[in-house]
């Protein structure tokens, strides 16, 4: 299937809850109201969950238990539940894709947004847009699952879909990879441009005409999520290491190696995508 053809499927790219565009609509206001922000999200029970979820989950170490949206919104900031909004609404919008076990999924792309957050802190970028890019750059490995799970299906059996070679066996076969569709669908659902380019220019983020800073984050933070998935040894971590990404953003293999989470298992913050 050609990459135009996939974006317009109707069946393997979501539509954006009302509740959710409500949403966005407020946050992206010049002055948006927190007061409302909190009413818009309470009006949705299971959007709600899933935002309180991952609000009381070891990433935002807060220091009280967050019990309302209202509360939320006060204590974590429009840029974090808006990151959180969005995460909840996509994780919520697939439910059975054929050949994926969404909690490793949904594990390793957490564990991806606790990454490149905090390399974007040691890079100065946007510390929330480094968190939701993150956290969802590898969403088209999902659309492509549902789209056409008989081209899909071959690969998954060549090359598992959290490979470090993943993205080149889908390109070698379809011609694009999941960071184009990716890229598609949040363009779409109306993400920031910065994201939209990141999660496009993830796989090569300083090829050619492209330069793009948050991209070359995703590439060392899927990486470095990936080698934990597929448990690489010291040489492997060596072998594999993007050294010219690193390179180009000042970051050495410690570098990226001393922004590991704290811990890697993140199962209560798993619960707001899969149940």
């Amino acid at each position: 299937m050609q990459l135009e053809a996939l974006l317009n499927y109707p069946r393997a790219l979501p539509t954006m809850p009302r509740s959710v565009s409500d949403l966005l609509g407020e946050m992206n206001k010049e002055d948006p109201s927190p007061r409302r922000v909190g009413e818009l999200i309470g009006r949705d029970p299971a959007l709600t969950t899933r935002v309180l979820r991952l609000s009381n989950s070891a990433f935002f170490r807060v220091s009280r238990k967050i019990g309302s949206a209202d509360a939320a919104v006060a204590l974590l900031g429009m840029t974090h539940v808006r990151s959180l909004v969005m995460a909840a609404a996509l994780g919520a919008s697939f439910k059975n894709v054929p050949g994926v076990d969404l909690k490793q999924f949904w594990r390793y792309s957490l564990r991806v947004a606790e990454i490149s957050r905090s390399l974007a802190g040691l890079l100065r970028q946007h510390e929330g847009n480094a968190f939701t890019a993150g956290l969802i750059h590898a969403i088209g490995d999902l659309v492509m699952h549902i789209a056409m799970p008989d081209e899909v299906g071959p690969i998954d059996l060549r090359v598992t879909p959290l490979d470090l070679q993943r993205a080149a066996a889908e390109k070698a076969v379809f011609g694009y990879s999941y960071a184009e569709v990716g890229a598609g669908m949040i363009e779409k659902w109306q993400f920031p441009t910065t994201m939209v380019s990141a999660l496009a220019n993830q796989i090569e983020p300083f090829e050619g005409a492209a330069y793009d800073p948050l991209g070359g984050v995703l590439h060392l933070a899927s990486w470095r999520a990936r080698a934990e998935e597929i448990q690489l040894d010291n040489n492997g971590l060596v072998a594999t290491f993007p050294d010219m990404v690193g390179l180009t953003l000042g970051l050495d293999l410690d570098s990226v190696l001393g922004k590991d989470p704290s811990e890697w298992s993140f199962s209560h913050a798993i619960s707001a995508f899969t149940d």
